[in-house]
């Protein structure tokens, strides 16, 4: 009986030890299964032309950001690699469908963790697929304020966009009016041209300025558009010359603006350029042009011109040149910030990589770039961007957020000639071009 007994026992042991095994080994292989996800890396999918200027230095900025962030130890233990897909965004046709392709390869096939992308014209599309999807999609290049508008009106569907640059076109145009009226006290001038493309963000933004620039003193002599793209503007620069314009403002952001800047210099037109041109602003716009951007003005972020707006701003430079060889552009330099700074210091406070939690933590940035001591996010989860008031545009800016200065091409070099304080501060000065025009009265 009791050698039964103990039979019973030694089962009874023996089930609860096999039970215990179970038990732990199944929360070995549970405990093994989530360590082993959690020292996946973690994947940046860019979305851009990885052939054209602008796409390939927003590609390049992305994969140094990732070099730079796996130096220091990664996020949350986790490496960052890069995987990227061509969307046509800056050759023509400009495909839609490419670019849709491109994008969701880049979800479904490369699973990518997050979506940083500098396709300037179809993100709307963009931001139908990353809702789908549920992927955080960040845009550096875009401008239309329909797109942030879009997060305010379906939170739920939208939440996952958010754009690092470019100011959309109502802030970018208030900040061009301040940044002339500067000029207009440099030089005298009031007689406006303005030249966009013809695009609807940029259509906006000169609808803007023909009602905004006669409120400061300003005459609109002239209003047309061109193409994307545009190639050739003969037309256009004739009835400029023909309407006395002084000041030219051209809008142009894709790379028509190096055939805009050459035929500006080669017609030898009698009035001054300051406006919005990515490729007359980008660093390898003085070899692109031969040189004939000199004397344009165009806006941009500090780093383009090696101003310390921030503690990150002249290592982003300096980094971005040692690796590629080249100086990094605004949307380059968005691009690197982006993935940088801004994910990485959200994923950290998130503690995890969960979309969710990394979308609350994205609204609550307060983190320093090179483009921003502070950068923050608004409620439609654009760029917090620090312009003067048109009616005080001499007034030091606020030295928070984002800002733009606009730069001058003087002897291979971008001087920064607006705001005022930092133009007087580095003792530049605003330079006409040699030829005749209103400036040798």
């Amino acid at each position: 009986m009791n050698s039964k007994a103990l039979t019973k026992i030694q089962s009874a042991s023996l089930i609860t030890i096999i039970l215990i095994a179970a038990v732990c080994g199944g929360a070995v292989y549970i405990l093994w299964s989530r360590s082993s996800q959690t020292t996946e890396n973690i994947k940046i999918g860019f979305c851009g032309d990885l052939n054209n200027i602008v796409g390939k230095a927003s590609w390049h900025a992305v994969i140094l950001a990732a070099e730079q962030v796996n130096a220091e130890g990664g996020v949350l233990g986790r490496n960052l690699t890069v995987v990227a897909e061509d969307d046509a965004s800056e050759t023509p046709p400009l495909d839609i469908a490419v670019a849709s392709n491109a994008l969701t390869k880049l979800i479904t096939v490369d699973k990518a963790d997050y979506i940083v992308t500098s396709n300037p014209t179809n993100v709307l599309v963009f931001q139908d697929i990353a809702a789908e999807h549920k992927k955080i999609l960040f845009s550096v290049w875009a401008s239309g304020a329909e797109l942030n508008q879009r997060v305010l009106d379906n939170y739920d569907k939208y939440k996952y966009y958010f754009k690092t640059f470019a100011p959309n076109s109502t802030v970018a145009s208030l900040e061009l009016v301040s940044s002339l009226i500067a000029l207009k006290n440099y030089t005298g001038f009031t007689k406006v041209a303005l030249l966009v493309q013809d695009i609807p963000q940029f259509r906006a933004s000169a609808s803007m300025l023909n009602s905004t620039l006669p409120q400061y003193g300003f005459e609109v002599v002239y209003s047309g558009a061109a193409l994307a793209s545009a190639t050739d503007f003969t037309s256009q620069f004739a009835a400029i010359e023909a309407s006395g314009a002084e000041i030219l403002v051209p809008i142009i952001v894709t790379q028509a603006g190096t055939f805009l800047a050459k035929e500006w210099y080669d017609r030898q037109s009698p009035f001054v350029a300051w406006g919005i041109i990515p490729f007359v602003q980008n660093s390898n716009s003085w070899n692109l042009t031969e040189g004939k951007c000199e004397f344009m003005s165009s806006n941009g972020l500090p780093v383009a011109s090696g101003y310390p707006w921030t503690n990150k701003t002249l290592p982003t430079r300096a980094a971005f040149t040692q690796r590629w060889g080249e100086l990094p552009s605004d949307i380059s330099a968005a691009a690197y910030d982006t993935v940088r700074f801004i994910l990485p210091d959200a994923i950290k406070r998130a503690g995890t990589t969960e979309t969710e939690p990394v979308i609350k933590n994205l609204e609550t940035t307060n983190v320093e770039t090179s483009m921003a001591r502070q950068f923050v996010f608004t409620s439609s989860h654009d760029a917090t961007w620090n312009f003067a008031d048109p009616k005080n545009p001499d007034t030091p800016l606020n030295e928070e957020h984002g800002m733009f200065m606009t730069f001058q091409w003087q002897n291979a070099t971008q001087v920064p000639v607006y705001p005022k304080d930092i133009k007087d501060e580095v003792g530049a000065t605003y330079k006409f071009p040699p030829w005749h025009g209103p400036w040798s009265k």
